[in-house]
């Protein structure tokens, strides 16, 4: 009787454990996608390869339903895809998004250190306000602390809030974030990425510190 109560007691995490290994392999292969695109394919070849890389996202989603890391990472592609394609024909793409990363928040907001409060955040102040979209600076900056509050030390939290500063005119409390997102800790198997974005970093310092 012991026994099989402690197979049971046991087999929920074995079963957890063969499931949230094929996610992490299957996220993982979406970042390293994402990061060969955004940072390493020249900017004609991109929108295309996002659209391509959407719709492998979106099998894993749906592979891996109820679990959030995938719906995160279909929204950062989608989102990248939107911004690509630009003008008002992006705007489908971002609520695509947007509904993909509220998805994410209800499942498990701390996923991925926070990263889909971070995304949304983005999507918040760069996104026109009503009528054209749903904008809106005051929820941006609720989000954007949210993914501060979770990963205070992360390069992309430190980053995009740091920008939102800046398109804000908070120029100097901008250069505080975009200092420390410079010298964030370097992430386990994202070189390219990390890479990529410490330039963007340097071009926004350039910009916004006195001279």
């Amino acid at each position: 009787m012991k026994k099989s109560l402690l197979m049971l007691a046991l087999l929920p995490v074995a079963a957890f454990t063969t499931w949230a290994a094929p996610v992490d392999d299957a996220v993982t292969e979406l970042q390293r996608d994402w990061e060969v695109i955004r940072y390493q394919t020249p900017a004609a070849e991109r929108e295309k390869r996002f659209e391509s890389l959407s719709a492998k996202a979106h099998k894993v989603t749906e592979a891996f339903a109820g679990r959030s890391e995938p719906l995160v990472w279909e929204g950062i592609i989608v989102s990248s895809w939107a911004g690509e394609k630009g003008g008002l024909g992006a705007l489908s793409l971002v609520k695509q998004a947007k509904g993909l990363y509220e998805q994410a928040l209800q499942i498990d907001d701390k996923a991925l250190e926070g990263s889909a409060y971070n995304s949304l955040g983005v999507l918040y102040y760069k996104v026109p306000g009503w009528p054209l979209g749903f904008g809106d600076k005051a929820k941006a900056k609720e989000l954007l602390q949210k993914a501060l509050a979770i990963n205070p030390q992360g390069i992309d939290p430190n980053f995009f809030y740091g920008e939102y500063l800046a398109e804000n005119d908070r120029m100097a409390e901008a250069v505080t974030y975009l200092e420390k997102a410079l010298n964030a800790p370097p992430r386990p198997g994202r070189q390219v990425a990390d890479t990529g974005r410490r330039e963007e970093i340097r071009a926004l310092l350039a910009k916004v510190k006195p001279r």
